[in-house]
This record gives C-alpha cells, structure tokens and sequence, in this order.
C-alpha cells in the first residue's frame, strides 16, 4: 500500500509542492534569524525564563547561531534534495516540538512573540501555532514520500553541499554577532531620525496607551508599567515581557520607538536634550563599563580622542545603575558622560554588547560594533 502510494504521480507531485513550501519557509525563517542572532537570543532567553531554565542563559547565544544555522541548513538541503530522507526526519520532529511548544506558548504559557520569522514578520502565538499546523504535515509527506531511501549513505555530491550549507548557515550567524546585522529590520535603523519616528508613533497612536509589562527577577511576578515610570529602568530588578498597546490605538504602529528614553542618574528624561544636538552625536552604547575587554577599550579610545579633535559630542549609553554624577574613561582616554537607557532598548538598537550609534542631527548615520570601530 505504501510503496503503492508512494510510486503514484499524483502523490510525488504533492510531496514536491510540499517540499517546496517547507524548504522555502524554513530558508526564509532561517535567514531572517541568522542575521539578526541577538534577536533570537533574546526570545529564547525569554522562554528559558518562562520554563524555568535560566540557568542555560550563559549558553544562548551558542543555541541562538546553532538554531538559525541548522533551520537555514535544514531548508537548503530539502530545497536540494540533499540527503532528504535524513532531512526530513529532522524535519518532522522539530516540527513535532516547535507545534507542542507555540500551543503551549498560545494557551497556558503565554508569549508574546515566538520569533519564528526575527524582526521581519511578527506572528501572533495562534498565527504561529496554525503555521506550524500547516507545516507539520508537509514534513511528514515529504518523510513517507522518501522512507525507504538510506538515511546516512552520502555521495560525494552530498556530502559537499552538505559541508558547504552548514558553514555557510553557521557562518552567517556567527558574522552577524561579531560585526552588527546585515539587515536591519528594527526601529532604529540608519536613515531614521528618533525623534520625528517617536513624534509620527504618537501622532498615530492618538489615544492608545503603550504599556510595558516586565517580570520581577526575585519573585517572577509580572507587573505592567506605563513609559513614564522610571521603574523599570532597573536591569537587575526587572526583566522585560512584552510590550502592548491599547486598542484604541493604530495596530501598525511599532511601539518599541516610543521606548526609547535617556535618563541621569537622578532619573530626569535627557532624550529630547540629546537628540536636539546639532551635527554629530556619538552614542557609546556599553552593557557593562567595567566589562569591556581590551580590544573595545582601545578602539573606543580611539574613537574618543577622534570626537575631542573633531570637537564631536559623546556620551555613553549604558543600562547599569549609575550612582551619582557618572563619567568613564576608556583606556586612559578622556572621561566621557555616562547616561542610562533601558538594556532591551540599547539591544534593540544595538544588536552588540560594545558599539557606536552616530546621529547626526538626530538623525542615524552609522551603527557600529566596536569590533569596527577605527
């Protein structure tokens, strides 16, 4: 019977169609995430706080470039035909789990965003747990379509593309992390004024009401804040969720540009100050001052003692509690104005721990990592 199926050219041409549709999706997901490792760190890190697993967090961007990579491997070899019955038995049982987990995720354990396509398409929970009930069953026609094929007998052909996929998916993520993403699906990128973004966010926004919901890292309670609290501020304390807005609102609007807000160490708003300065501006955006490894302290020196002959305003952007009045200096270069901004918000403009975002009237010309910084 099954061998009968299987030998039908009606059922061969389905499996084809089937495999297409799989092997492009997971190409285009897979993509889409390897260029942007940061973002998909960030999602699993929620999901290992969610089910209880922070203890893993030290290891997720390592799991963020294998997942990327091994999806964008995984679609190009079923697009290939490349080893497909050994494809498709990976196929069938990350789709098994990825279903379980997004019901999961869309029922008892909510979260917002899966992350399935990065920051290129947003899915709802549902949206992506029917895109993997769609999904399921193609992987499972392409693996009874090529079940009696061998799984692990490789030709020469084969085993090149194969080795040729996976450093090529590997390496894409791995390139990504280490310099800033190829492509910039986030609010913050270059060609974007901050402040017109926010104003044009407001406009359309109207009456909607933009609430952050975080968790409280000691007790795992969520609490909902507005933007104008500074309370959430507090990386140590606080972890974020989600961000919503009220329905009355736009459902277009992108309301991660409206969360964007510089404080001192006293908690007064300095954003508007800083993206009214005229000509250039270097934002140093730094996770932890004290954590910068030699290579970033000498490059950022540079960069400083090229702003202080260019005569350049420069601050620097950190999540870090500041107590008092705070100015660092980088390798013996002169003390630069520390400031702070919420540790989601720097990533989500900066996909690096260390690096530089230059405005220029307000306005993003450059973003680099500080691997690139000469």
């Amino acid at each position: 019977m099954g061998a009968s199926l299987r030998n039908r050219r009606w059922f061969r041409l389905v499996t084809h169609v089937c495999r297409m549709v799989f092997a492009l999706t997971f190409i285009v997901s897979g993509f889409v995430k390897a260029v942007d490792p940061w973002g998909t760190a960030l999602n699993i890190t929620n999901y290992l706080t969610i089910y209880g697993f922070e203890s893993l967090k030290p290891y997720v961007m390592i799991f963020s470039i294998w997942l990327c990579g091994a999806e964008l491997m995984m679609g190009c070899m079923m697009l290939f035909k490349v080893r497909i019955r050994l494809v498709s038995i990976f196929a069938v049982l990350s789709m098994i789990f990825f279903t379980a987990l997004t019901f999961l995720s869309a029922t008892w354990i909510p979260i917002e965003d899966c992350g399935c396509f990065g920051e290129f398409i947003k899915l709802s929970p549902w949206q992506t747990f029917a895109k993997n009930l769609v999904l399921l069953p193609l992987a499972v026609c392409v693996w009874w379509r090529y079940r009696p094929d061998r799984v692990f007998s490789f030709s020469k052909a084969e085993l090149t593309l194969t080795i040729l996929f996976c450093v090529a998916s590997m390496g894409l993520g791995m390139y990504n992390y280490y310099h800033l993403p190829i492509f910039d699906f986030l609010p913050y990128k270059v060609g974007v004024n901050i402040a017109d973004a926010m104003q044009q966010a407001r406009n359309e926004q109207e009456n909607a009401e933009v609430v952050l919901v975080y968790r409280n890292r000691r007790n795992g309670k969520l609490k909902e804040f507005s933007l104008g609290d500074k309370a959430w501020h507090n990386d140590k304390k606080w972890e974020w969720v989600e961000t919503r807005v009220s329905d009355t609102g736009n459902n277009k609007v992108e309301p991660m540009i409206l969360e964007f807000y510089i404080s001192d160490e006293n908690g007064n708003d300095v954003t508007d100050a800083l993206l009214a300065t005229k000509g250039k501006l270097y934002l140093l955006c730094v996770s932890r001052l004290n954590g910068v490894d030699a290579s970033c302290r000498q490059n950022l020196r540079t960069l400083i003692d090229r702003a202080e002959v260019e005569q350049t305003d420069i601050v620097c952007l950190t999540p870090e509690i500041l107590h008092g009045e705070t100015w660092h200096s980088f390798e013996g270069s002169a003390p630069v104005r520390c400031y702070n901004i919420d540790a989601k918000t720097m990533k989500t403009m900066l996909r690096a721990n260390v690096g530089l975002v230059e405005l220029t009237d307000g306005t993003i010309t450059a973003k680099l990592n500080c691997r690139d910084i000469r």
